[in-house]
């Protein structure tokens, strides 16, 4: 399909793409896993405001509710095999509609998904449409690095040799989310030689208002917490960085009459969670309130009734909890393991502090010791931040700007 030249800066109308059609390939499509499937989402929902139309083939098991709930045609192949994910219907599948889409991307890097694409792409030559891949953060060096992932490190070197280098190295372009992301997948795999390394960036939805509601929902949620409070809303896992900012907190870094701290998400009956929680017993009495995964109002009304939002992330390659944060005006404080923190620090949208314990430490201590007023301003910039870098609307004109060039 020729569109003609376009205008890099995305100024295109929705008339132009109107006849255009994305196919997304990913293994997994449940809104509980959140990153990529979430990721994927707000790129259709952008698409479509660009008159774009967009269809996914993923490897979910067909019968669950949110297969038939979707609101764009998804082919559930699934359910996948193994840790591979294979599936015996993606191949032929594609085989059969690959040449139906005007351009193609493969979320995620390491499953079934990513090898099938590419081999059915190259069965068809040159009838078959452009294939972008965006890895989402899966060519981090610190999945290499970790220590507690040397196994599966030395299999995705493997994996890279025999299957993954050429995927990366035959696809049309890679599409990144952000300028460090792209730093960053140069490092630890050889050969890397992609033909083209497109940043595109990730749009996050605009929140909805604050209402009432929300106020309601949260203060269901925490009804121990008053307001202001720092927040952390993620999964609750080493990654994550969780133990070290309870421990920071725990120790006093937020100062002697500092914010309670709200600790939400998923995994506190873990080996790890019941780690945090002990952690927490050093606070002041329910000074941390663990309420579990929040959702909805309660977690809207819980962004907005924050003082700060806080991430200390070994690895983050978006943190779309925190261009949530940024959207709802609330300050960030993060790690500069969170690829997306050069923007954040350079729009004066937060602090930044290395991914230690004393990082940690020193980030809430340096948030204590800010005037209110200066507190107050960094959220006016945190929603700057949020419309200049992370919307949606510029995002989906730089990702149709990749895809047709």
């Amino acid at each position: 399909m020729q569109l003609g030249a376009r205008n890099l800066a995305g100024s295109c109308t929705a008339s132009l793409y109107d006849s255009m059609t994305i196919l997304h390939i990913t293994a997994d499509m449940d809104p509980r896993s959140g990153g990529v499937c979430q990721a994927v989402r707000t790129m259709i929902a952008g698409l479509a405001g660009r008159g774009v139309s967009s269809e996914v083939v993923s490897l979910d098991d067909p019968t669950l509710s949110y297969v038939a709930a979707a609101q764009f045609p998804l082919h559930a192949l699934g359910p996948g095999r193994g840790p591979w994910t294979y599936s015996p219907r993606l191949g032929p599948w594609l085989a059969d509609n690959l040449r139906r889409f005007d351009a193609v991307v493969v979320h995620g890097l390491w499953l079934y998904t990513s090898y099938a694409a590419r081999r059915a792409w190259r069965s068809q030559g040159a009838a078959a449409p452009p294939l972008f891949v965006m890895p989402h953060g899966m060519l981090d060096p610190y999945f290499q690095r970790a220590p507690g992932r040397r196994i599966k490190a030395v299999r995705n070197w493997l994996y890279w040799k025999v299957v993954e280098g050429a995927v990366i190295n035959e696809a049309t372009g890679v599409l990144f989310t952000c300028e460090e992301e792209r730093r960053l997948a140069r490092e630890p795999f050889r050969p890397y030689q992609p033909k083209r390394e497109l940043v595109v960036g990730l749009g996050v939805e605009e929140p909805p208002a604050f209402s009432p509601v929300m106020r309601a929902a949260s203060a269901a949620a925490l009804p121990t917490v008053h307001q202001p409070y720092l927040l952390f809303i993620s999964r609750i896992h080493e990654k994550k960085g969780v133990d070290m900012l309870v421990s920071a907190y725990a120790d006093g870094a937020a100062g002697p009459t500092g914010p309670p701290l709200v600790v939400a998400g998923p995994g506190l009956e873990t080996p790890y969670g019941h780690v945090v929680r002990a952690i927490a017993t050093g606070a002041t009495a329910g000074a941390v309130t663990f309420p579990g995964m929040l959702a909805g109002d309660a977690k809207w009304g819980a962004f907005y009734g924050a003082a700060a939002f806080v991430l200390p992330s070994h690895q983050e390659n978006f943190g779309i909890a925190v261009v949530e944060a940024l959207a709802c005006g609330k300050p960030v404080l993060i790690s500069n393991q969170i690829n997306i923190w050069r923007e954040i620090e350079a729009a004066g949208a937060g602090l930044v502090a290395d991914d230690t314990p004393a990082g940690t430490h020193e980030l809430l201590a340096r948030w204590a010791q800010l005037p209110a007023a200066e507190q107050q301003a960094m959220g006016q910039r945190a929603r700057a931040s949020f419309e200049r870098y992370f919307a949606v609307g510029p995002a989906t004109d730089r990702l149709l700007a990749a895809l047709v060039p």
